[in-house]
């Protein structure tokens, strides 16, 4: 997949993609980066860490919060997706699910469009995507949540949501997925969603996961906020053992790592075992 001018490709390597609040809300980092030279600094940051996209939010989607103006989002968003894209070599996402807002920033230079509604929310928004040739990101979400969510329905809604962008224009090779951690989901229903990743794969696109520092995290530790990041690295090494595409994350040099350890281990598991079967087989076949 082709995001501003790099190639992803996926299936032995989990990217990051790096969270940019520039809210005063968010809530986990609300209020810290939502100066542009705080931005600025924390962007930079991120990729000296090796985030492999900076993404650019600017309304919060935290439980219960307030929607902004279009006119507030694009002056949160605009200047700080051009400035990074003025001085970093690095695809960038924006987080929106306004079509006018999503316009705005793919003219300022952002690559991907990150829509927690899976242009739901705003039925502009697949054409805006789909005229631009912007990649995206589809999260799963509902705005009426009903009890007893299972992953076959969990994935049958997914794969509605590619339908919707398909019948948009949107090309297939140009869509992500998310399976939505967070959203419309009790706890329980979260965990089933990270620990059945596999199924999700099943729709044949790239996934992203979206877990850090959330609540699904201090659900199962008992811990707040700011105490989340050996959580967020479980649920990374997760996504690493599943080959996911992307995980979500703002603490980026630590899953950066952290996935380069995992990797590492994992793929000379895997020689071991590919080395051990040709041994048995030249054994087996020399008796």
């Amino acid at each position: 997949m082709i995001i501003g001018n790099r190639t992803f490709a996926f299936g032995r390597h989990t990217h990051v993609m790096g969270i940019l609040n520039v809210t005063p809300d968010s809530f986990s980092d609300g209020g810290k980066y939502d100066r542009l030279d705080a931005a600025l600094f924390h962007a930079e940051e991120m990729i000296r860490d090796g985030a492999d996209i900076v993404d650019v939010g600017g309304e919060s989607t935290r439980p219960g919060y307030e929607r902004v103006s279009e006119e507030e989002e694009i002056g949160r968003v605009v200047p700080v997706i051009s400035a990074i894209k003025e001085r970093f070599d690095i695809p960038v996402s924006l987080d929106t699910c306004k079509a006018r807002v999503a316009r705005e920033g793919i003219g300022a230079g952002a690559d991907l469009i990150n829509d927690i509604w899976a242009l739901q929310a705003d039925e502009a928004m697949g054409e805006v995507i789909a005229s631009s040739h912007a990649a995206c990101c589809l999260m799963h979400n509902r705005k009426d949540p009903l009890p007893g969510l299972t992953m076959d329905r969990l994935t049958r809604e997914m794969g509605e949501d590619v339908k919707r962008a398909l019948d948009a224009g949107i090309a297939i090779d140009r869509i992500i997925l998310d399976p939505g951690v967070g959203f419309a989901k009790t706890q329980e229903e979260n965990l089933m969603a990270i620990a059945n990743l596999r199924q999700c794969k099943e729709l044949g696109l790239p996934l992203l996961l979206g877990t850090s520092r959330k609540s699904c995290i201090g659900y199962v530790l008992d811990l707040p906020t700011d105490q989340r990041l050996e959580g967020t690295l479980a649920t990374t090494a997760w996504a690493v053992l599943q080959n996911i595409a992307f995980v979500r994350v703002h603490d980026v040099k630590e899953n950066v790592r952290f996935i380069r350890m995992m990797e590492a281990l994992r793929d000379r598991d895997g020689a071991w075992k590919r080395q051990t079967r040709t041994d048995a087989g030249r054994e087996m076949g020399t008796a």
